[in-house]
């Protein structure tokens, strides 16, 4: 058995940083290391930001994204297409593609994807809300960008059956050669989805 050379805070304070995605025993302990290190600079206005975000954060009640307010800052801004929604599986996905900067539009947050393997049913995700809003009347478009995986694809599925009955156009995210791939590299389920959702030049 492995002798404690710590006392028990700074151990719990790696135990914790060890659950945090990316983070394994041995990165949390250099994590922990770091901070204390740099416990001015570092710990102590980190220590405070968790503080004040534990106590602020919520979820937004009308897209599922994760803000300080209630509505969130992505729905409250004026400058956005109102009429132009993206369907994403989670918070992370909305980030990513705020990050690309390459639409200008609102999110629907669905909270996972449909997996009767785990238990996961329409009722355990936010598709309810994305059928309030676009029986709203103002949605002219839905991007369902999901994941390609099996669950990914038949959430989408099971959306666009239940907005079958809106005059909304669903359109889904192109899959296929990434920006800067090598054909050589890609996989055949990769290289198939490219040739059907080839385009004209």
């Amino acid at each position: 058995m492995a002798k404690r050379v710590t006392g028990p805070e700074i151990e719990k304070l790696i135990q914790l940083l060890a659950k945090v995605p990316g983070l394994g025993p041995r990165s949390a302990r250099r994590a922990a290391l770091h901070l204390i290190r740099k416990r001015d600079q570092l710990m102590g206005p980190l220590a405070l930001a968790m503080g004040e975000a534990h106590a602020k954060v919520k979820t937004c009640s009308c897209c599922g994204n994760v803000d300080t307010i209630d509505p969130c800052t992505v729905c409250t801004d004026d400058r956005r297409d109102r009429a132009l929604i993206i369907v994403v599986e989670d918070v992370s996905d909305l980030w990513a593609l705020e990050r690309a900067g390459a639409m200008n539009a609102l999110y629907h947050v669905l909270g996972g994807t449909l997996s009767p393997l785990d238990g996961v049913g329409p009722d355990d995700l936010n598709i309810k809300g994305l059928i309030d809003r676009v029986a709203e009347g103002h949605v002219r478009e839905i991007i369902l960008a999901v994941n390609a995986t099996v669950e990914g694809q038949a959430t989408a599925h099971y959306i666009t059956d239940h907005l079958s009955g809106f005059d909304v156009k669903i359109t889904r995210l192109a899959h296929g050669v990434p920006v800067g791939g090598e054909l050589d590299y890609l996989d055949e389920g990769t290289l198939s989805a490219a040739l059907r959702a080839r385009t004209a030049i």
